[in-house]
């Protein structure tokens, strides 16, 4: 693998992911091939992450190339040095997550959103669930935050719910 063309080799994907779902194709499995589906394995990225940035972008103008590109370095970052390129067996499940309108310390979707960015830096987001969906970026979008900056705080802030609630509010 060259690291170094990381960002071109995603580009790539990202785009055919897009112009894929632009043109009616649908499933996740089926956008790319073995040696596409190893480059994303090999990142710590999924086809169906691939899928819901396309999806989103084609149905709602975001996330971006950039954010998606963004996110994704963070969550190499964490699979390459964290997990030592060792995908985790676990999976996050919808039922999972607290309610979308619980809230901690008043920020609402915050409860549920350091699940999901969790599961997101370690891989383990089940398919029906998307970092960065609408919901998220409504968060990101009402504290003023890109959503690879809040992946990168729950990490350095070792996933403590109250020290990124505090993160948060001291950063409005």
């Amino acid at each position: 693998m060259k690291h170094y063309e990381f960002t071109s080799d995603f580009r790539i994907l990202y785009h055919k992911a897009v112009a894929l779902y632009s043109t009616g194709k649908r499933g996740a499995q089926t956008y790319f091939n073995d040696t596409e589906n190893m480059w994303l394995q090999g990142n710590g990225i999924n086809a169906q992450h691939m899928y819901d940035y396309a999806e989103d972008n084609c149905n709602y103008q975001e996330p971006s190339f950039e954010q998606a590109l963004a996110i994704e370095l963070v969550r190499r970052d964490y699979f390459l040095n964290e997990q030592n390129k060792i995908a985790s067996k676990h999976i996050l499940k919808e039922s999972e997550l607290p309610s979308k309108s619980e809230s901690l310390k008043g920020i609402t979707w915050l409860p549920r959103l350091i699940p999901k960015a969790r599961a997101k830096l370690r891989g383990e987001l089940a398919s029906e669930l998307m970092y960065c969906c609408g919901g998220d970026r409504n968060f990101f979008k009402q504290y003023n935050m890109l959503p690879a900056e809040f992946l990168s705080v729950l990490w350095r802030l070792d996933f403590n719910q109250d020290k990124v609630a505090d993160w948060i509010l001291s950063s409005r």
